[in-house]
């Protein structure tokens, strides 16, 4: 079967292999019979070993929906009675984790830091330091709204020095910016099937410690679909989700982890580092200007400046490379103008070069001037 290939600059969902938009192909089946629950076990190792845990210390959660689940998993169920939520709020999704708490009616302080630069470690220790009930600190790993990457090694270091877990949204990072949980601090991590692992949408996972897990069944109960130890528990005793899996997804991801494990850690990694190096070189020669600064960025999202051209219009320019086969995605930063290029998914550096021939053909189409004028200096 012949599938025509888009590149997905946007960040996620990301550009697929054909091999994994073929396993989907599979006899109709049961969810219950043990032919699928046997996918299962060795899959969540598998979450396990990408951030390099020991299946005795870590374990993987598997839930039905999109990277937000997981925010609303973590954050409903692992705080217990007496305790606050510390959230360093500086992006788009970590202020989603604001709002959880705020829907919940969890307590929790709202560290906001700027959001074009890493946080002030001394501050965040002060907050530790006077607040003796925070229960959990939690941080995005990878802002993608910015393309900011914080520093979670750091933070895990000063939560636990403090007594409290570090829980982090790797949802933009896992499988792509190598991760070691005990190198980082890392009690809780997540991510979604479509992104760094290049599965299909509608699979997302919590990583985390097993005794915490184990700890939070006497903890407050505040949702029934999203109770982190309740799906771990019917996995541990039966080996199936509790609720429907989304099957065709999982035979996906199941291709799609075997495909990670086949490039690699470190070439995976690289290839990331091609991808954003080529991404670089085109916005140079046609003076694109960044929102951040190169030295707090990930290397998977560069977040650029709408021009000060009259006839920039991103809705036409995007039409355009859709047309095309590619497709770029508008910034997540309040007031101001910008759009996204991404270096995730099964792509690589020759299919950024044919990018940035279409979206210089588009700058001739709607006559925006090169290189692109900006009014600042």
């Amino acid at each position: 079967m012949q599938v025509k290939r888009n590149v997905l600059l946007n960040p996620g969902p990301s550009t697929t292999t054909d091999t994994v938009k073929m396993a989907q192909i599979v006899p109709d089946i049961c969810p219950r019979e043990e032919e699928f629950q046997a996918i299962m076990a060795p899959m969540r190792e598998d979450l396990v070993k990408i951030v390099h845990g020991k299946n005795e210390d870590y374990t993987a959660v598997l839930f039905c929906g999109s990277g937000t689940i997981c925010i609303d998993v973590v954050l409903n169920s692992l705080l217990d009675e007496g305790k606050k939520a510390l959230v360093i709020n500086n992006g788009a999704y970590s202020a989603r984790a604001t709002e959880v708490l705020e829907y919940y009616g969890l307590p929790f302080i709202n560290l906001e830091q700027p959001w074009n630069t890493t946080p002030d470690l001394g501050i965040i220790e002060e907050t530790l330091k006077n607040n003796d009930d925070i229960g959990y600190v939690y941080m995005t790993h990878h802002e993608t709204g910015s393309g900011l990457l914080n520093p979670i090694r750091e933070v895990g270091a000063l939560a636990h020095k403090y007594g409290a877990f570090f829980l982090t949204d790797t949802t933009s990072s896992y499988a792509m910016i190598p991760i070691n949980v005990y190198e980082d601090n890392v009690d809780f991590c997540m991510a979604s099937a479509q992104k760094g692992i290049m599965g299909m949408t509608g699979l997302s996972y919590v990583i985390g410690r097993r005794d915490i897990i184990e700890a939070s069944k006497n903890y407050p109960k505040r949702s029934y679909y999203c109770n982190l130890f309740m799906q771990y528990d019917f996995f541990e005793r039966t080996g199936q989700m509790h609720f429907t899996p989304p099957v065709q997804t999982i035979y996906a991801a199941k291709q799609a982890l075997i495909e990670y494990f086949e490039e690699g850690e470190q070439n995976k990694w690289e290839r990331h580092q091609r991808i954003m190096a080529a991404i670089h070189k085109g916005e140079e020669k046609l003076g694109l200007k960044e929102m951040l600064s190169r030295d707090v960025q990930s290397g998977l999202v560069s977040c650029v400046k709408y021009p000060d051209d009259p006839n920039w219009d991103f809705e036409k320019v995007h039409d355009y490379c859709y047309e095309r086969g590619y497709t770029i995605y508008p910034g997540k930063l309040a007031n101001q103008g910008s759009f996204r290029l991404c270096a995730l998914g099964a792509i690589d550096e020759q299919d950024i070069v044919g990018f940035w021939e279409v979206f210089e053909a588009a700058l001739h189409e709607y006559e925006i001037k090169i290189p692109i004028e900006y009014k600042e200096a």
